[in-house]
């Protein structure tokens, strides 16, 4: 656990009692807080009071007097679409409010830390798709070359609920454009941009606001080292902000193009991934062969990867065979199984379009199971990326609507995903992938993405 700094004998509300609430709660008590604790939910009160902490609400009159800070939990809304009404009586009553990632930035640093010969380090990845597996294969490739890693964020364990880290330790953190649109403090060694897309607009009013909640974890304090993917317009905006010059080192662009310039760059194209300096190819790795990281989309996340175990000092050979027994995330173009010369895959984590894109791009020859809760940003970047669906079967309670977006794909209404399986295994034939990619939301249907996943994988598993 990473005790909270700054708090000491303080009255500090928490908002939201999940698993980063609850680690808040215990890092606050930890630092010498008083920890008055809030949920919508009677349960979560429950299983906070079970621990000793006091159930407080702070929309009551008066129960914001004395209270130091408000820290809330990366689900509620802070503004957008409304404030939840616990932080709106925050800002009339002058309390700061903040989150558990911001806690963890101003309190990391430990006393002693001046006495290591190898202090620390923190790297923080975000980005709308890859930057679990980013940050996943980040940790990995890390631990094979011998440093003590522990991931954590929006993956893994609570930011607070970590160890603090020693002599050459990296802590890696994936974070979404919720925990860092709110944090009072962000200063990672490394950060990483991995792209951007339309996702959450209605949590950031906007393409501009979400993607100003993801340039903050660059603004705020200023890493080190960033590592941008720049095939986007606000990638490679942000790269120019970062830099000083045109051969900044301190900047390593990502991109699944030809790029060129007198700095750092890493190009993720055709399977393989070459590492440029000042115009020259310095390492090259052949990607077409790693099985836990298929398609262009996976390729552009390696190079991430490779991007901060450079800057971290491991070398080209050490990454290459890290990357080979990288096994990839469970609902991320994971294969589950090939049954008569056919593949499954689930990729249930592609749950907007561009996500859906990139998988398409992956495999040849697929069997789509698509639908679900369609997201804010429109579907028009599907009409491009179906060129070798044969056909697809469409989920969700609004399977119907989802199918006009398919055009004159071939297509089947399935509404639940034992048929659509069931389906798409009966008419699939040798070579072919059975694809679960859903471009949308799961929640018409699932508790979230990986509820959705597993019930795939259920239903391939009945089929053997």
């Amino acid at each position: 656990m990473i005790p909270v700094q700054g708090f000491d004998g303080q009255r500090v509300a928490v908002l939201g009692l999940g698993r980063s609430g609850l680690a808040t709660a215990r890092a606050l008590r930890a630092g010498g807080a008083e920890a008055l604790c809030w949920d919508d939910g009677a349960a979560a009160r429950e299983a906070a009071a079970g621990e000793g902490f006091t159930v407080h609400d702070p929309c009551a009159e008066g129960a914001l007097e004395g209270v130091t800070a408000l820290i809330t939990s990366p689900g509620i809304p802070h503004l957008y679409p409304k404030p939840h009404r616990a932080i709106a009586a925050a800002w009339a009553a002058g309390v700061p409010v903040d989150n558990d990632v911001g806690l963890f930035f101003r309190s990391l640093a430990l006393s002693d830390w001046g006495d290591l010969d190898e202090p620390p380090k923190v790297v923080a990845v975000t980005g709308s798709n890859g930057k679990s597996t980013t940050s996943a294969l980040i940790a990995h490739v890390l631990t094979a070359a011998g440093r003590p890693v522990q991931l954590a964020g929006n993956i893994g364990r609570g930011v607070l609920d970590i160890e603090p880290p020693g002599e050459g330790g990296v802590v890696v953190l994936e974070l979404s454009s919720y925990q860092i649109d709110l944090a009072r403090a962000l200063t990672p060694d490394i950060a990483v941009f991995t792209n951007l897309s339309p996702d959450h607009l209605d949590r950031h009013g906007g393409m501009g606001g979400y993607f100003a909640a993801k340039a903050r974890l660059f603004t705020m304090g200023g890493p080190d080292r960033a590592v941008i993917g720049v095939d986007e317009d606000e990638g490679r905006y942000l790269a120019n902000q970062v830099a000083e010059g045109p051969g900044d080192m301190r900047l390593i662009r990502v991109s699944c193009h030809k790029i060129a310039g007198p700095g750092w760059d890493l190009v993720a194209r055709k399977g393989w991934l070459s590492e440029m300096r000042k115009g020259r190819q310095v390492a090259s790795i052949d990607l077409r062969e790693v099985r836990g990281l298929p398609g262009a989309h996976n390729h552009q996340n390696a190079a991430c990867a490779y991007g901060v175990a450079r800057a971290l000092g491991v070398n080209p050979k050490e990454i290459e065979a890290a990357f080979h027994s990288f096994e990839g995330l469970p609902h991320r173009s994971q294969r589950v199984a090939e049954i008569g010369g056919v593949s499954f895959v689930n990729d249930s984590k592609a749950t907007n379009v561009d996500a859906a894109v990139k998988a398409l791009g992956a495999f040849k020859r697929i069997r789509w199971i698509c639908g679900g809760l369609e997201k804010e940003g429109g579907m028009f970047a599907l009409a491009s990326a179906m060129g070798e669906v044969v056909k697809a079967y469409v989920i969700g309670r609004e399977a119907a609507a989802f199918a006009l977006h398919l055009g004159d794909v071939p297509h089947e209404i399935c509404g639940d995903m034992a048929s659509a399986v069931a389906r798409a295994a009966a008419e699939a034939e040798p070579g072919e992938t059975v694809l679960l990619a859903p471009a949308a939301a799961s929640f018409d249907q699932y508790d979230s993405f990986e509820h959705r996943g597993r019930d795939f994988m259920e239903q391939v598993a009945k089929l053997t």
